[in-house]
């Protein structure tokens, strides 16, 4: 059963013929998915699980079709999708009266979306939240519409949520095209590449010097801020940030002889001042 369902995630070769591997798995009736659910669920039964997810192969295939133009290799989203289903199953409750299909959509989904977002450019199109719900929504828009105008566009910015400026600039990104930076020249022919008019400043030595004196500058001050702090705090700031193993709160905690919540609020009290000091934003990393 492990072969077969490490064979099945992973399509590899024709398309045509894991589809028709992935059709062949019978599909499990409600009683039958809610007893693997339950097994899977209560006894850690893995096997339970692999029929769960054999029995929904197809399904993914189906999903994963809706985003073919994309112009991402089908196999690759099939597999995403599967990785989606996979974490479906761990997380479904048989309890709450929903098949696992209905439940594992947005799973499949969400893996897909983030495959299409880490691939689809070099340059990233969509970053935030509301971004990411414009991609995907506003190219099945513009494949409705084609080129919009200014109400489409209010229209477009009113049901998402978001303001008519994101609607634009994402239509901008998406219309962008990527340019390949440094590409094959023919003979006699003129390169008008990036590679060919772009400096490389990184090492222009006036930039070296300002990245030192900045670097400099910025010890000093850090130096600074830490020397106006009491020596508890200092130490715990230098421990918890500037040294390597970094110290744990409990171990700073039973070293003053005090609670791991109190070495916190010293923490994030130290870091505040620094912050003043400094003008900067400062984290208090979190155990």
């Amino acid at each position: 059963m492990t072969a077969t369902l490490n064979n099945l995630l992973v399509p590899v070769g024709s398309l045509e013929s894991y589809i028709a591997s992935v059709n062949r798995v019978p599909m499990l009736s409600e009683g039958e998915e809610r007893a693997l659910a339950e097994r899977y669920q209560n006894e850690n039964d893995l096997d339970a699980a692999r029929q769960l997810v054999l029995s929904h192969l197809r399904f993914v295939v189906r999903v994963a079709r809706g985003y073919s133009g994309y112009g991402l290799a089908q196999n690759d989203l099939v597999q995403e999708g599967n990785i989606g289903l996979m974490k479906a199953v761990k997380r479904f409750n048989p309890t709450l009266g929903v098949r696992l299909v209905s439940f594992a959509v947005h799973w499949v989904r969400a893996e897909i979306h983030e495959f299409i977002l880490r691939n689809w450019r070099i340059v990233k199109v969509a970053t935030t939240k509301s971004q990411r719900k414009l991609f995907f929504n506003l190219r099945s828009a513009k494949q409705r519409l084609g080129w919009m105008n200014a109400q489409e566009v209010a229209a477009i910015a009113k049901d998402l949520g978001v303001e008519t400026r994101d609607v634009l600039l994402m239509e901008e990104r998406l219309n962008a095209h990527d340019q390949s930076f440094d590409p094959t020249v023919e003979d006699g022919e003129e390169d008008f590449s990036p590679a060919a008019y772009l400096t490389d400043s990184r090492f222009e030595p006036t930039r070296q010097l300002e990245i030192l004196e900045t670097a400099q500058q910025e010890r000093t001050d850090l130096v600074g801020a830490l020397a106006k702090l009491d020596a508890r705090s200092r130490d715990i700031v230098a421990s918890r940030w500037l040294v390597e193993p970094k110290s744990t709160l409990q171990e700073l905690a039973e070293k003053y002889k005090v609670s791991a919540e109190r070495i916190r609020q010293l923490e994030a009290n130290a870091m505040a001042n620094m912050r003043k000091k400094l003008g900067v934003n400062l984290l208090v990393a979190a155990d």
